[in-house]
């Protein structure tokens, strides 16, 4: 059985505590999905849980063709780098699995439920705008809710625990999406 060749660069994101790795691949159509140290579904990406057993990391984001890890505070990335990009490389040479796509449906399909025309909206500009341009720092936005003209945001992987993230949510999506749908008010981040 012969491996897969896999090229792998690291990008910095504007996160200090976040790395962007890149590998020559395509992991699936769009999208990302977060894992933290206590998801409950670690055992839909056996990626992020091998990426786990390394001390120091906190997140670990799936991007249709990227992984955003995301160190704690404590961690040095001198001590992390290497291993992180060593388990990554075996993984993917060894053509193992990365995340489960029925899991990676099942998010997508669950977030289209039960949206309001405004949802709808949101989600529309989020997806085409929005998260294109987060995704080039290593990070992601998902609508959580939209109620008396409030739109809440979950912020993920690099943007979670980025020191900009309020400027990006103010000055970014918040004025974007008020420029679009009069009936938003104000844009916050789930806490």
């Amino acid at each position: 059985m012969s491996k897969k060749h896999v090229q792998l660069s690291a990008s910095p994101t504007p996160n200090p505590n976040a790395v962007k790795f890149l590998p020559n691949m395509h992991f699936f159509e769009s999208g990302t999905v977060e894992f933290q140290k206590s998801s409950d579904h670690m055992d839909e990406s056996p990626m992020a849980k091998k990426l786990f057993e390394i001390d120091g990391i906190d997140i670990v984001m799936i991007g249709f063709n990227f992984i955003s890890v995301t160190k704690s505070q404590a961690a040095q990335w001198e001590s992390l780098l290497e291993p992180i990009r060593d388990c990554i490389v075996s993984h993917l040479e060894n053509d193992e699995l990365v995340i489960n796509l029925e899991f990676v449906d099942a998010i997508k399909r669950k977030k289209n439920e039960s949206s309001s025309d405004i949802e709808v909206k949101i989600r529309q500009i989020l997806d085409d705008e929005i998260r294109p341009a987060i995704a080039m720092d290593g990070g992601d936005v998902e609508l959580r809710s939209f109620e008396n003209g409030i739109v809440t945001l979950h912020l993920q992987g690099a943007c979670s625990t980025c020191p900009s993230s309020t400027m990006t949510l103010k000055m970014g999506i918040e004025n974007r999406l008020k420029s679009e749908i009069p009936e938003v008010v104000e844009v916050v981040q789930e806490i």
